[in-house]
């Protein structure tokens, strides 16, 4: 199953974007032994438009076409929080049912159009509290990663 991050919104080169390519690599690697391919970052330009609504909107249409045909989750404050171990779980699930691209789609700086949340396999947060674009991208790839860790019985998961 290939994994795919979509993001609306590019991050600049620094410590922030190393991480995530960090995070991906390890996950790409362990991935592989597991069905798991992909863990590609897929950046679309953020909206032009001057209103916040408007933003949301050409962004959530952006989104949507890159995404036919994919099984998505939406990043969105009020999604699932689930465990480590739910969220791997949730890997291995749809992997097992023959999902063959699932991706993980965060909205830009306005969040998430409703037409995007709406049409999601499923809404996933990190908790109740808002994060930075680029924390949420690093928390993602982490986990996704811990997930491959799990999945391997590899001891990176110590809980």
């Amino acid at each position: 199953m290939k994994i795919t991050l979509l993001a609306v919104g590019r991050l600049k080169e620094g410590p922030e974007r190393s991480l995530i390519v960090r995070y991906l690599e390890r996950s790409r690697d362990l991935g592989k032994t597991l069905g798991f391919t992909g863990f590609d970052v897929v950046e679309l330009p953020e909206s032009r438009a001057a209103r916040a609504l408007d933003r949301k909107t050409e962004e959530g249409r952006s989104l949507l076409t890159r995404l036919e045909g994919m099984t998505f989750i939406a990043l969105d404050e009020t999604g699932q929080s689930p465990s480590s171990d739910d969220f791997a779980r949730w890997q291995a699930n749809f992997r097992d049912s023959g999902t063959r691209n699932l991706a993980f789609v965060l909205g830009g700086a306005d969040g998430l159009d409703s037409v995007v949340t709406k049409a999601a396999h499923s809404k996933l947060a990190f908790g109740a509290m808002t994060l930075p674009h680029q924390l949420a991208r690093i928390v993602l790839s982490e986990q996704l990663y811990r997930a491959m860790t799990l999945l391997a019985g590899h001891p990176y998961h110590r809980a």
